[in-house]
């Protein structure tokens, strides 16, 4: 049991860690304090949804309909695009002020654009897909094990950004943190939707 659950728990963390386009978004909602148990839920439940079904062999089926990659692909990369554009437009307006007095988003816009970030992002679904899903295959009876470790990760990392972004919030008390931030997202948003469409040929 331990085995299959710890190999789980380090490899979804190490799929999780990087600092992408969904990791900036849970980021900027944990600092702002609005809907932040929503988001972390959206987002460990969805890779939870994802691992679940490359463990069941949904990467065999998406396999046989290519053409759903090319929708998430180009799909994704727009939205990307047209998110990094909002961030660099706040960084230039009143928007990067502090979030006290930006104006609160909703918990239904909040959480569509969390879906957005993980099930748009052709990546997600090689990492946790295909991935965690193929690796699974080593684990014979330790399958559900191996299963639950990364679906802690998904859990665990976002929850710690999620609400430990509030550690940082003397830091963002300056509204030039705040332009210099989402300058950051903006950069991060644009770069993810270069890599997708560059990599457009191995996704």
């Amino acid at each position: 049991m331990t085995a299959p659950l710890l190999a789980g728990f380090l490899l979804g963390l190490s799929l999780i860690l990087p600092i992408g386009a969904q990791n900036a978004f849970v980021l900027r909602v944990g600092l702002r304090g609005q809907h932040v148990l929503a988001v972390c839920l959206t987002c460990a439940l969805s890779d939870a949804a994802l691992i679940l079904a490359g463990i069941a062999g949904f990467a065999q089926l998406s396999a046989r309909v290519p053409w759903v990659e090319t929708v998430l692909l180009y799909g994704g990369a727009a939205f990307l695009v047209a998110y990094g554009a909002r961030s660099f437009l706040a960084a230039l307006g009143s928007a990067s002020l502090r979030p006290s007095e930006a104006a609160p988003e909703s918990l239904r816009r909040v959480v569509l654009t969390c879906l957005a970030f993980t099930w748009l992002n052709p990546h997600v679904y090689l990492d946790t897909v295909v991935l965690i899903g193929s690796i699974s295959t080593q684990f014979d009876e330790g399958k559900g094990w191996f299963a639950t470790g990364a679906m802690m990760a998904s859990f665990t990392f976002f929850f710690a950004l999620g609400f430990g972004a509030r550690l940082l919030k003397p830091l963002f008390a300056r509204p030039v943190t705040w332009r210099i931030l989402d300058i950051g997202i903006g950069i991060i948003m644009w770069a993810t939707a270069a890599r997708l469409l560059l990599n457009e040929g191995s996704v």
